[in-house]
């Protein structure tokens, strides 16, 4: 009889010989269902191989089963790494993903303004874009929860939030250098595109710059340069820096693409690593480990994993307070860090 099509929920009270009510009550998991009846409808579910569809259940519930992921330049492997654990968590749970690539202001702004809505999903995960004060006030006015991940600006405290504590991971990776006994180390960073207000590399930067004060060291200006995000834009910062009359015996760079763009500049000069110069990145993405590249590891498939814990929760019980999640950073030794010569 279901050889050729898919059972339903009427197929499922026929076979158990119940109504459609007390069938969506077991499936719902209600509380108002004898364990003889739960066990009937249950047999039937098994007996025809019975899928929830999880679309139609949700429109029951009032809900699209959907959630929102909003990005910027997803492509990248932090961000990659991310969307791996959102998307593994959303899974477990019955839940779709809808991913809006932010790659432009413009498209930020307008999602801002049209995806936090019921009638699309139910839930928002915004991936380390800083919202405005106005952003804020319609978020509030909206019925769809927002988590925020990766962004520690004030005005997202209203909000559920995983955060990643950058200035300890600039000051873990630059005291590993001070510790082998570095005392010229140089900084190169990424400059954010315009408007988007992005903050984990200020954080890291200012982790360096407490690091050196702490240990009595003089923060000299033409060992800091910032660059546009890429490999071949820090290779080329690398390589001027490297060409100073007093050059770094050390060099930290604010995430893992552009420390390889250093371990370039080193090998185009003819440097040893780790023992004419001592690199460290940050992000420890997949690279850093096949290169033996000394990092800072935060944990970005976790982070993932629990924004969407947090935004279900919030589903749940949207009156509970907000919270915030600050995710550990680990500094992970591998073979571009030595005392200096």
């Amino acid at each position: 009889m279901f050889a050729h099509m898919r059972p339903t929920i009427k197929d499922i009270a026929e076979r158990a010989g119940v109504g459609l009510g007390t069938v969506s009550r077991v499936l719902n998991d209600h509380p108002r269902v004898s364990e003889t009846t739960r066990a009937k409808v249950m047999g039937a579910v098994r007996d025809l191989n019975y899928v929830p569809n999880l679309a139609a259940r949700g429109l029951s519930m009032g809900k699209t089963q959907s959630i929102a992921v909003i990005a910027p330049f997803f492509t990248r492997s932090v961000f990659v790494e991310r969307l791996h654990g959102i998307e593994e968590t959303t899974s477990e749970n019955g839940y779709d993903v809808v991913i809006y690539n932010v790659d432009a202001v413009e498209k930020r702004d307008r999602y801002f303004r049209t995806v936090p809505d019921p009638r699309r999903v139910d839930g928002v995960i915004v991936i380390s874009l800083p919202p405005t004060l106005p952003d804020v006030a319609r978020f509030q006015r909206s019925s769809v929860p927002v988590v925020f991940v990766d962004v520690g600006n004030p005005i997202c405290e209203p909000f559920d939030r995983i955060v990643i504590n950058d200035v300890a991971g600039g000051r873990t990776a630059t005291r590993h250098l001070i510790d082998l006994g570095h005392r010229r180390i140089g900084y190169i960073g990424d400059i954010p595109q315009a408007g988007f207000n992005f903050t984990a590399g200020e954080d890291r930067f200012e982790g360096y710059r407490r690091a050196l004060i702490e240990a009595g060291i003089g923060i000299r200006p033409e060992y800091h340069l910032d660059g546009r995000f890429g490999r071949e834009v820090a290779r080329e910062l690398a390589m001027r820096m490297l060409g100073l009359a007093e050059p770094p015996t050390a060099i930290f760079a604010s995430n893992d693409t552009q420390a390889l763009g250093v371990l370039e500049a080193a090998r185009d000069l003819g440097l040893d690593v780790p023992g004419d110069l001592s690199v460290v990145g940050y992000d420890d993405i997949e690279m850093a480990d096949f290169l033996g590249l000394t990092t800072v590891r935060q944990l970005l498939f976790e982070s993932g994993r629990r924004s969407v814990e947090a935004l279900l929760r919030r589903i749940e019980e949207p009156e509970k307070g907000p919270t915030c999640d600050t995710l550990p950073v680990e500094l992970i030794v591998r073979r571009t860090t030595a005392p200096p010569r």
